[in-house]
């Protein structure tokens, strides 16, 4: 599926409500008492800046864009109007550090691993996800068909990111290159000082059909473990809120919504093939 249809296709069902979900149950879930940190209200944080798909227009309240999407669905299973629900902005690194946080609940695709668990909270993973590798027709990664041709190659990544673990672990000939946002590590793909640049699946996607003119998927990278890497909405260590939360993105994959909105907003992976 390509990137920029689904960007102008059914933009309007991406907050279409989930009247079809059932109320919580238990005390512990109803809005009226729910301990957020304003009494009424839902407080979501994502990064500055944030990227389609997840996000469009770095407009994280406009509810277009899969984890915007995502964030009223299980803001309304709770209870909460969309006037009801506030958006803040908080990096990526500080909203997995141990302490108390600004926001009920951050939805930036953080992986979820046992060694972030140590500091926030996961709710029920919401999203599987592939790392992926991008480069430029022009570069020398454009040739690439193995793992083993990857690692010749000048990778880069985002800090403190799954991706970035990912391109660490293929044990390339050059370290990885660190970059603070996916924009910087894009600008260093575009001005050649790094070949390739691992993102998770759809952000290769979409950043290879929408931003850069000449961008081509290498491939996906394997799953070390075989085990899926799943995405997850962060939360503050023991918040009281991370079994609601967990219950409503059940409740959303079970009745179909999470996959409604993968459709949507998220492109396939058929196109990219996993290097070996």
């Amino acid at each position: 599926m390509r990137m920029t249809a689904l960007l102008g296709a059914l933009v309007l069902t991406a907050c279409a409500p989930v009247a079809e979900q059932p109320t919580p149950t238990g005390p512990s879930c109803v809005k009226a008492t729910l301990p957020t940190l304003t009494p009424g209200t839902f407080t979501f944080a994502t990064d500055e800046p944030v990227y389609q798909p997840w996000y469009q227009d770095n407009d994280p309240s406009n509810g277009r864009g899969f984890e915007s999407a995502v964030a009223y669905a299980v803001a309304e299973y709770l209870g909460y109007d969309r006037g009801d629900v506030v958006w803040t902005r908080v990096p990526f690194n500080a909203a997995i550090q141990p302490g108390r946080k600004t926001f009920d609940a951050n939805l930036t695709e953080f992986s979820i691993t046992e060694e972030r668990r140590q500091a926030v909270d996961f709710s029920a993973p919401y999203y599987d996800v592939a790392q992926a590798v991008i480069t430029l027709s022009s570069s020398p990664a454009a040739e690439v068909t193995t793992l083993e041709g990857l690692r010749a190659v000048k990778l880069g990544a985002q800090v403190g990111t799954t991706s970035y673990a990912a391109a660490a672990a293929l044990g390339a000939e050059q370290d990885v290159a660190v970059y603070n946002t996916n924009d910087d590590a894009k600008a260093a793909l575009t001005s050649g000082q790094i070949d390739a640049l691992v993102l998770d699946l759809p952000t290769a996607f979409y950043m290879t059909s929408a931003e850069l003119t000449d961008g081509k998927i290498v491939g996906q990278l394997p799953r070390g473990n075989g085990k899926p890497e799943q995405f997850g909405i962060v939360l503050d260590k023991g918040s009281p809120l991370t079994q609601c939360v967990s219950s409503a993105v059940e409740a959303l994959r079970a009745n179909g919504i999470l996959a409604r909105l993968e459709q949507e907003w998220l492109a396939s992976s058929t196109t990219a093939p996993e290097l070996r």
